[in-house]
């Protein structure tokens, strides 16, 4: 691993910065999520056209910049940092990866360049409530079907393709999308399987509700499927599970590096105000104390930094990867956030505890993500299984109580 970074990826980080700098700040992140949408259009229209970002890590064939998850990554760092709202998170790095990996050919060519251009946006709609275990992040089975309870979406051959009915609880950007990869059981007992479909916004019969969020700036929405008529992405049967698991791992480095400019952005917004915010005639920041608390998030920082640089050079590896990398990258950033957000609330004293101070919209962020993507402590026991530390992945020995394995054993068992 080479961890200097090119010229062309500074350029890619140093670019994006400026814009966001200008477009971005905590002032703008509120209006924009407070839109229709839950983000600027605009801007986004701008990152599409000047930077490419949608498809910074497609094909070239496709329209994209055939870049990797190492520039994707870079990329997301810089937008975690400015915290900017944008459907870059479930279009780039959740749906397209899968329209690659499972569409026909004339189903990539028209929806990737698209998406390439900024014209198309997608979402990923898992049933089963948990995002984390369908990509395959923490271990145990996804209830595709709902176990016979609300939740699931059942997927049944019609006359001309395929009807869809059920429902998904927290679809990313679930209501602005314009294309939704469902992701639907079907087959019954006999053939039981996962297929993913294609669902267009304006389908008859799909009622899509933005639900209210901890974290503003990662709109989710309640995504509901009447007898909708759906295409078939691919064809059947396909690996739906390893196409996820892919993704999982591409999507585990991205959202690690933006946990990394989460964190990055408060520990240099704190430095500057223990450097002005006097007390007893001194700035705080001379304190001892004060010095300690943040020399320790720094060095928390800069190994955060390095392993979510090594997870998204690892998903950008042919073949499988080292097992577990990115989702103990994730289970370390995600910490990081969460430490470094908690300590800038507390650090900027009695101002950092009012709700219009901006170090509430990074706290949110970091604690959300662990929400959508952890627990930390399933992150870390999946990432041990997998890499066969305690026993066969999968199989319940050694797994974390409550990581489980999908048939309700853990490590007890």
């Amino acid at each position: 691993m080479d961890a200097a970074f090119t010229e062309e990826q500074e350029e890619i980080r140093r670019t994006l910065r400026e814009l966001l700098v200008k477009r971005s700040g905590p002032e703008e992140v509120r209006a924009a999520v407070a839109g229709a949408a839950g983000y600027d259009a605009e801007l986004w229209q701008r990152l599409a056209e000047r930077l490419g970002l949608p498809g910074l890590a497609l094909p070239e064939e496709y329209g994209g910049a055939g870049c990797g998850p190492a520039e994707l990554a870079l990329a997301c760092e810089e937008t975690g940092r400015a915290l900017a709202p944008s459907p870059l998170l479930a279009t780039a790095v959740l749906a397209a990866p899968l329209i690659a990996a499972l569409g026909t050919a004339e189903q990539r060519a028209e929806l990737l360049p698209k998406i390439a251009s900024g014209a198309l946006t997608a979402a990923l709609a898992v049933p089963g409530g948990s995002l984390a275990v369908a990509l395959g992040l923490t271990g145990g089975d996804p209830d595709w079907a709902g176990d016979g309870r609300a939740g699931g979406v059942q997927a049944r051959p019609s006359r001309d393709g395929w009807t869809l009915y059920g429902e998904a609880g927290q679809v990313l950007d679930g209501h602005s999308a314009d294309l939704l990869l469902v992701a639907a059981h079907t087959g019954g007992f006999a053939r039981s399987r996962t297929l993913v479909f294609l669902v267009r916004a304006d389908a008859p019969g799909l009622t899509r509700t933005r639900r209210t969020a901890l974290d503003e700036t990662r709109p989710q929405a309640a995504v509901e499927l009447r007898d909708v008529e759906a295409e078939l992405l691919g064809a059947d049967p396909a690996d739906v599970a390893g196409a996820l698991a892919s993704v999982g791992r591409t999507a585990a480095a991205v959202v690690a590096a933006e946990a990394v400019g989460v964190a990055a952005h408060c520990l240099d917004r704190t430095v500057a105000y223990v450097r002005t915010r006097e007390q007893f005639g001194r700035p705080i920041g001379s304190f001892q104390a004060v010095r300690h608390r943040l020399a320790d998030l720094y060095v928390q920082l800069q190994a955060a930094r390095s392993a979510a640089y090594y997870a998204a050079w690892d998903a950008g590896r042919t073949g499988s990867g080292e097992p577990g990398a990115a989702a103990l990258a994730l289970a370390q950033c995600l910490e990081t956030a969460r430490a470094v957000t908690g300590e800038t609330v507390q650090l900027h004293g009695g101002i950092g505890f009012t709700w219009e101070h901006e170090a509430h919209l990074y706290f949110k962020r970091a604690s959300a993500d662990e929400l959508l993507f952890g627990p930390v402590h399933r992150l870390r026991a999946a990432a041990a299984g997998e890499a066969g530390l305690f026993g066969p992945y999968g199989t319940g020995v050694g797994n974390e109580a409550g990581a489980g394995n999908g048939n309700g054993k853990g490590a007890a068992a």
